[in-house]
């Protein structure tokens, strides 16, 4: 039987794009209302407008072209610039298509990048994609409207990436040519890569930049299960692990934990944020937490 399409579109498509619209607008609507507009305010100042002075303006905003030009003193006023810009930097990489439960970390970095998106465009803010893998595979140019977002869900969770690699200092590196002015980015990976230290540090100082860690519990522990056979699915290379050798499994465990404990402090070097999601969980607990936390951070300094 064939199946409708929209737009070039396989109908089956469609319709988990369509699901994961209506579960992000949901969690937009009902819990991350307002949450978006009073951590992520504008980035800077514009000028409004030019008025006459009043006893207790700062002398330093006089307008001296209108004054001289009115014969009287006159002030600059200004607004903030609200419009914002969120990129989105995804890792399509071939290590995201992997859960041991209901979902992929590749569909879960889908749901929460749209819940995102639908924040960012609910506050009339632009929205753009980076999608890599061992390079930069798609520049989607931040804009408005939900037709754009829905656009982003379909490449993040199907485009067909040519490398299996993870190159986050290259899509890092893409992100600060192709961003000029600071903007809000959100770097969505399992991290499983190396060598990007320097350009994580160079795109804090430039922009607001957020890590999302996106991992699965069979990558920090596994179960007792007799001898199995991993394959990395980025470099193709296989090893045979006995899950009943207990000190194979404690070693195994540990060095996860050690790998984590580097990546906080990497990213606490670097002044980054992190957002901390598991497949086997919603992401919307880790996410709202992040959110209230910011929001004091900027309220309190």
């Amino acid at each position: 039987m064939r199946e409708e399409k929209e737009n070039g579109t396989p109908a089956e498509i469609l319709r988990k794009i369509r699901e994961i619209e209506i579960t992000a607008r949901k969690a937009v609507s009902s819990i991350l209302s307002g949450e978006y507009h009073s951590i992520f305010k504008g980035m800077g100042m514009e000028f409004a407008e030019s008025r006459p002075y009043q006893p207790g303006d700062d002398i330093r905003t006089m307008d001296w072209n209108v004054t001289a030009r009115a014969g009287e003193p006159y002030v600059k006023t200004y607004r903030e610039e609200r419009e914002l810009t969120l990129m989105i930097i995804a890792d399509l990489s071939a290590s995201g298509h992997f859960g041991s439960g209901e979902k992929f970390k590749s569909e879960m970095a889908a749901e929460l990048c749209a819940t995102l998106a639908f924040s960012a465009i609910r506050n009339n803010d632009k929205v753009g994609l980076i999608a890599f893998t061992d390079k930069v595979e798609l520049f989607t140019a931040p804009r408005k409207g939900r037709s754009h977002v829905l656009r982003l869900i379909r490449d993040i969770l199907y485009f067909k990436p040519e490398g299996k690699g993870t190159n986050i200092e290259e899509a890092l590196n893409y992100f600060n040519r192709v961003s000029k002015k600071k903007t809000i980015a959100f770097l969505v990976s399992d991290f499983m890569a190396q060598g990007y230290e320097k350009a994580l540090k160079a795109t804090s100082r430039k922009h607001d930049l957020i890590a999302v860690k996106i991992a699965d519990p069979r990558e920090r522990f596994l179960e007792n299960v007799g001898l199995i056979t991993l394959t990395d699915s980025e470099s193709g290379q296989t090893v045979t692990l006995d899950t009943s050798n207990r000190k194979l499994m404690e070693d195994f465990a540990a060095a996860r934990r050690a790998e984590e404990a580097e990546l906080d402090s990497l990213f606490a070097a670097a002044k980054v944020d992190q957002i901390k999601v598991t497949t086997d969980k919603s992401y919307m607990e880790p996410l709202v937490k992040f959110f209230k936390l910011r929001g004091r951070k900027r309220r309190f300094g």
